[in-house]
Order: C-alpha cells, then structure tokens, then sequence
C-alpha cells in the first residue's frame, strides 16, 4: 500500500512539472523579438528608446508612405543640450551592420556610418540653413532622427529623440 501511495505522489509532481515546462513554453512563444535601442548621450545624461511607434519594418525597408508619416513626427524622449556640447549617438551592432544615419534641423552626416557610435557638435545639430536664401539659423529645439538604412532603398528603421538647447 505504501508503493501505491510513493507511486501516486511521483505521478502528481510529474504531472505538475510538465504543467510547468509547458506554460513556461507557452509564456515564451508569446514574446515578441524586442526591437533595437538608440542611445543619445549629452554630458553625463543618456536616452535610450526603441524604434518610434509606426516606424519599425522589422527588418525590412518601411514603405514610402510608412516613411513619409515617421520624418515627419517630433521627437520621442527629450534630452537637454548646452551649446558647444557633444551629442553621442549610439546604435546597436545589428544597425551598424545595416549603416544608419543622423538627421537634426538638417542633414548631418556626409554618408551612412557602420560605426555604433558617432559624436557630433551640437551646433551642427540646431543649425537649419534657408534654401532659398543660404541664410543659417539656429534653432531651440530639434527632433533628432536616427535611422538604420536598408541598402539604398530607404530606411528599415527610424528612432527620434527631442533635443532642447540651453543656453
């Protein structure tokens, strides 16, 4: 009677630890592949977000209306930025990989970067330049996008942040 009874409470606490397995497995395949991070750092302060809602292929390039709606969204967490600063912007290696580039109140990089990082003056960040005229002016705040490339067909990605100047 004794063997009946070990027997029975073996077979519950198997029983149990399939229960288990199987919902921690269920838990898992309900998860969905976190998107990649970009980094904004200024002085001793850092952002972090994930891709802008919307503005996310998945890996694959966004479509021209996709990219059309993300360029012109502001920016997503903001960070305070003093003039003569160093903005640091960082990318996974996935990115990198892809090349990714920096857009501020303009363009700002000359080509794509496989780099993780870059660093650039903040000036260069809130400079806007008429088109018409050629005239340069600043402005006070700025949404910075960064955007992973998707091999000349357009961005796979896009990541935005708000930058504020303090004077």
């Amino acid at each position: 009677m004794t063997a009946a009874l070990i027997s029975w409470g073996k077979g519950r606490r198997a029983a149990a630890a399939i229960g288990a397995v199987s919902l921690g497995l269920l838990t898992l395949s309900a998860c969905e592949k976190p998107t990649s991070l970009a980094t904004v750092t200024v002085g001793s302060t850092t952002v972090q977000a994930e891709a802008t809602p919307g503005c996310d292929g998945g890996g694959k390039v966004l479509s021209k209306k996709a990219v059309a709606a993300c360029i012109t969204k502001k920016g997503g967490k903001t960070i305070t930025v003093h003039p003569g600063e160093k903005v640091r912007v960082g990318v996974d290696p996935e990115v990198a990989k892809s090349g990714w580039i920096v857009i501020g109140a303009g363009p700002v990089m000359r080509a794509p970067s496989k780099q993780t990082y870059r660093s650039f003056d903040a000036d260069t960040l809130f400079m806007q330049q008429n088109p018409q005229t050629g005239q340069t002016s600043y402005r006070n705040d700025v949404t910075l996008q960064v955007a992973e490339l998707g091999g000349g067909e357009g961005p796979k990605t896009l990541w935005h942040f708000t930058l504020k100047q303090q004077d």
